[in-house]
């Protein structure tokens, strides 16, 4: 690839961190993955074996790379308290040791009550949970990182969900992977209005802001509005998809997430989540549209064709149309 931007991915095989390889390699980055296992066979791929809670893996990674995305984070909810911190501070070095950018996807738990219901870029953090405090502490580290001669770069963006996104609210919560979409168990009520990113457009907007990198800040945010609907409007979306007028909108079973909390570290930690469920929160983007334009989002029903697809939902007749582009 004739390139002189490398970029870095820390956390390349989560749905962020492959939207993020194929959306960096079609602008023309040559891209380097900290992976813990070999088996990728992916040879325009310089796949970089290390675990990223060790700074000297991460450190070795990074050298010559003029980004990192910091796309790693502990699966299923667990353990944030013992991991997100150290990974992002071994990122962070590594970074300021060879004067990358970092870019990192970031999440709206580290907002509370008081910004809610439009969050803005500059609206308070004050989150009421574990999870957002760390989130809180996360960007104030990365914050300072920036004072100390790093760049950074953070959009922030709703419940992710993509052809690739196994471990998501959609993928895991309102349909079945592999099998064809007959109810969508909906975490919220009918009329809960909740925000959703399509990954390929994050991470192709996140591609697009880099290639303005010059007109950036030291530490500049942005806000992903993505999809802003309720419960019906998404599972009439689905249904028009999956070309299958007959998907009932179900509830999400938390009544079982309660029983089972106490023995399931992961649904333990679900459950802490479901104010997100209760509370309409949306992602003002009015400075990344008036950065960027107003082209960042595939309409809904296009995002959710190839999710669907991409998770195996789709009857084999479907899935073998290929999507308009």
């Amino acid at each position: 690839m004739n390139t002189t931007r490398t970029a870095l991915i820390v956390g390349a095989n989560g749905g962020i961190g492959q939207a993020m390889i194929e959306a960096l390699r079609r602008h023309g980055w040559a891209i380097r993955a900290l992976v813990r296992s070999s088996k990728h066979d992916d040879p325009y791929v310089d796949w970089r074996l290390g675990d990223a809670m060790n700074a000297e893996d991460v450190r070795a990674a990074a050298e010559g790379v003029q980004l990192i995305v910091h796309a790693v984070n502990p699966p299923g909810y667990r353990d944030w308290q013992r991991l997100v911190l150290p990974m992002v501070d071994n990122t962070i070095a590594a970074a300021c040791a060879v004067g990358a950018r970092i870019l990192l996807p970031g999440t709206i738990y580290n907002f509370g009550p008081d910004a809610f219901p439009r969050l803005s870029e500059t609206s308070p953090q004050h989150p009421t949970t574990a999870k957002g405090a760390i989130r809180v502490e996360l960007e104030r580290r990365l914050a300072a990182a920036a004072e100390r001669g790093a760049r950074v770069l953070i959009l922030r963006c709703g419940d992710f969900f993509g052809p690739h996104a196994g471990n998501s609210w959609f993928a895991q919560g309102l349909v079945q992977p592999g099998k064809p979409v007959r109810t969508l168990r909906y975490p919220g009520a009918p009329e809960h209005r909740h925000a959703w990113a399509y990954l390929p457009d994050v991470a192709q907007t996140a591609a697009r802001l880099l290639e303005r990198d010059a007109e950036l800040a030291d530490f500049e945010v942005f806000h992903f509005g993505g999809y802003f609907v309720h419960g019906r409007e998404l599972c009439d979306a689905v249904r028009r998809a999956s070309g299958n007028t007959n998907v009932r909108l179900g509830r999400f079973p938390w009544w079982l997430v309660t029983l089972a909390a106490p023995f399931v570290v992961t649904l333990r930690e679900l459950r802490k989540m479901r104010y997100l469920w209760r509370t309409p929160i949306a992602l003002d983007d009015r400075k990344l549209v008036g950065f960027l334009g107003d082209d960042c989002y595939t309409p809904l029903e296009q995002a959710l064709r190839r999710t669907l697809d991409g998770l195996g939902c789709l009857p084999a007749a479907d899935a073998a149309v290929p999507a308009q582009a």
